[in-house]
């Protein structure tokens, strides 16, 4: 990645929102340069390293249960749009990790991240 996926200003909520978008992202771009998907437990390790870099940590339980909400969101992006559509959204998650770059497509998916952490309880 190539910008810290958690904003240093990040609330306890916006923190668990952006690791799912984050993690999603990440999980799209290896699926489509490697044709697999991360597991629950790599994303969890991959929202660790994160978090570290922030100084900040989340229970690995938590951090399993957001792996596993941005493999859904991963997932539900992959299987409902063409490979050629896949890679732009991806493209576009990985380039929104940048707090300067706009994208209605990733606010959108921002968006879903957050229906994805309420239906987790994290709302």
């Amino acid at each position: 990645m190539q910008h810290d996926p958690i904003p240093s200003t990040a609330s306890e909520r916006g923190i668990r929102v952006a690791l799912i978008f984050a993690l999603a992202a990440e999980r799209l771009s290896i699926f489509y340069e490697h044709g697999q998907w991360l597991t629950e437990a790599q994303g969890a390790t991959l929202a660790a390293e994160w978090l570290a870099r922030s100084k900040r940590n989340i229970a690995l339980e938590e951090r399993r249960a957001l792996s596993a909400a941005s493999d859904t969101l991963a997932r539900q992006v992959q299987g409902s749009v063409s490979r050629e559509a896949g890679l732009y959204i991806s493209h576009e998650m990985s380039e929104a990790l940048d707090p300067r770059y706009e994208s209605e497509v990733a606010k959108s998916l921002m968006e879903e991240c957050e229906r994805l952490l309420d239906e987790l309880g994290g709302g």
